[in-house]
């Protein structure tokens, strides 16, 4: 493996407003990312004394998932206070200390934003439920009677993502909308107060130097309240994989059109600050939908989570990448691309598994039905990530790719705090095995996690995965993202790709307009390289000659 020297473009963690249409973000799941004070739980000074890791490896900013006060009902995303820090992770004046370091090592700051729901601790919900039906506090939230003789039915028969419905019955006799757990009732966004504390709760963190927001569930903040509300007569019709069966903008809870209105609203705030802030939506959503929320005027990006969904198949791989990017260019947006996050089985397993394989099942059975091969998962995650890092605009990184780390699929039961595992009626065991503490050392009690132990075990081999293990080690996982960023940063420029045709079967192949190739082999058997000099690849080649499951960085 060789590395050239090139010509240097603009740092894109400079002061280029447009620093976000090509840039690598590193997300961090607080929780598990680094704990200073040893409580076994990841906290805001651990990131700040785990930041050089991040200038290391050659991102251009972090996103922090949720760090405010919260119950952790879910992970997090059940906020009590918008505008404060968990005291289990730490301080305002922590998270000002953070963003301060972080600029100073060139990255940027984005933050997490929860606006569909709050949690059911804070000031507002509790103010509803003493006030009782009618009031106006209840109207920040989504109140209902229920159906039935005694009102012991709920209003409608929408379910929730993790399962059950979608109403919690509190002790007048009254029903809340919850799309999540029953601890994140839904706002309600037709009311004006809750549109006016969130201008509140940007400007805030805009104000302490944030650079950017995270969107979550962007899609699913206004809902259609029009008396009687409806339903939608079968329980997968709740689901985001149900869009289709309605006329676009129209599902009652879903990517509705009016939802924009918000998104618009607050670009004005975005851009009232210099530089602009960024934002990205996660938006669950077809492709033509989900660039609307990344128009200039209102988001500026949009997850493409087509990308991530797609099986390990040259074919399809291609369609979803032009297809991605042509949505993209008609919004005037860049494109993003990203392969595993704090919701999804991480990708170093999830590309091995069959696409038929049904993951649930396969989490319960603790990973065992089927076996996956760990050597094999990682040989496919590093050619995936190349390819990824090789496309125009912006790649979103899940903490703890960078060293390889597989879904910790054996968690016992007893351990695990995804809401998912309770109100499936252990069904399903959710999201824990993606969101185990990093291993930063070879050993201690928590493989330098924290001084203690971690809030989920983390298992033997982690070891082995360690930073610890991999810096300075030729051809470890983490010096080839350090390598691939590196040289990503001199090589990238315009946001344009040229397919070639001419390729074997299972193989992806197209050239950059600033004079560079990526080739991919997604087949079983080696392929003859195309002419270039080897900049960089995912696994050494075989007597000069591309083996499967592997990409090549090719200068022209």
């Amino acid at each position: 493996m060789t590395v050239r020297s090139t010509a240097s473009t603009p740092d894109l963690s400079s002061k280029d407003p447009n620093w976000w249409r090509q840039a690598v973000i590193y997300q961090v799941y607080p929780r598990s990312f680094a704990d200073a004070d040893g409580d076994g739980l990841g906290d805001l000074r651990g990131v700040t004394q785990r930041l050089t890791h991040l200038a290391a490896l050659g991102v251009d900013a972090l996103w922090l998932s949720p760090f405010y006060p919260s119950e952790l009902a879910d992970g997090g995303y059940d906020v009590d206070d918008y505008r404060d820090v968990d005291p289990r992770l730490g301080t305002l004046d922590d998270f000002d200390e953070l963003a301060a370091e972080a600029h100073r090592l060139g990255l940027k700051v984005i933050v997490d934003l929860v606006p569909n729901h709050t949690s059911h601790r804070h000031a507002w919900f509790r103010e509803a439920l003493a006030a009782g039906p009618g009031s106006a506090a209840r109207d920040r939230y989504v109140f209902r009677d229920g159906r039935g003789a005694h009102g012991e039915l709920p209003p409608t028969d929408w379910q929730s993502v993790f399962g059950g419905s979608a109403w919690q019955r509190v002790p007048d006799g009254q029903w809340y909308l919850h799309l999540f757990a029953p601890q994140q009732p839904d706002l309600n966004w037709e009311n004006e107060q809750v549109r006016a504390d969130f201008r509140t709760t940007l400007k805030f963190w805009c104000d302490r130097g944030v650079d950017g927001f995270r969107v979550d569930v962007a899609h699913a903040l206004v809902k259609d309240l029009t008396e009687p509300l409806r339903d939608l007569g079968a329980p997968e019709l709740s689901g985001e994989a149900a869009l289709a069966q309605f006329a676009p903008g129209t599902h009652p809870f879903y990517d509705r059109d009016d939802v924009h209105e918000v998104y618009r609203d607050w670009r004005k705030i975005l851009d009232a600050y210099t530089p602009p802030r960024t934002a990205v939506a996660e938006a669950w959503v077809p492709g033509p939908r989900r660039v609307l929320y990344a128009r200039p005027d209102e988001l500026g990006q949009a997850f493409n989570f087509e990308y991530l969904q797609t099986g390990w198949d040259a074919a399809e791989l291609r369609e979803v990448i032009t297809g991605s990017l042509a949505d993209a260019r008609a919004a005037g947006a860049s494109a993003t691309w990203v392969l595993s996050n704090h919701d999804v089985v991480r990708h170093a397993t999830r590309l091995v598994l069959s696409p038929d394989t049904d993951t649930d099942a396969w989490l319960l059975s603790g990973g065992r039905a089927p076996a996956v091969d760990p050597a094999a998962g990682l040989r496919r995650a590093r050619a995936a990530t190349l390819l990824m890092l090789a496309l125009p605009g912006s790649a979103y990184l899940y903490q703890g790719e960078e060293l390889g780390l597989p879904e910790v699929a054996g968690l016992p039961t007893e351990v695990l705090q995804d809401p998912i595992w309770e109100q499936t009626g252990h069904v399903r065991k959710g999201r824990d095995g993606c969101r185990v503490p990093l291993p930063w050392t070879t050993e201690g009690p928590s493989y330098g996690f924290g001084a203690g132990g971690a809030w989920l075990p983390q298992p033997p081999d982690f070891a082995a995965y360690a930073v610890q293990a991999q810096d300075g080690v030729a051809g470890s996982t983490l010096e080839l993202y350090r390598t691939a960023l590196r040289l990503r940063r001199k090589l990238l420029a315009g946001e344009s790709l040229t397919w070639s045709d001419d390729v074997p079967a299972g193989v992806l192949r197209f050239d950059r307009s600033d004079g560079w190739r990526c080739v991919t082999n997604l087949s079983g058997t080696a392929v003859d390289l195309p002419a270039g000099e080897v900049l960089l690849s995912s696994a050494p080649l075989e007597d000069g000659r591309l083996g499967p499951d592997t990409t090549v960085w090719l200068g022209l």
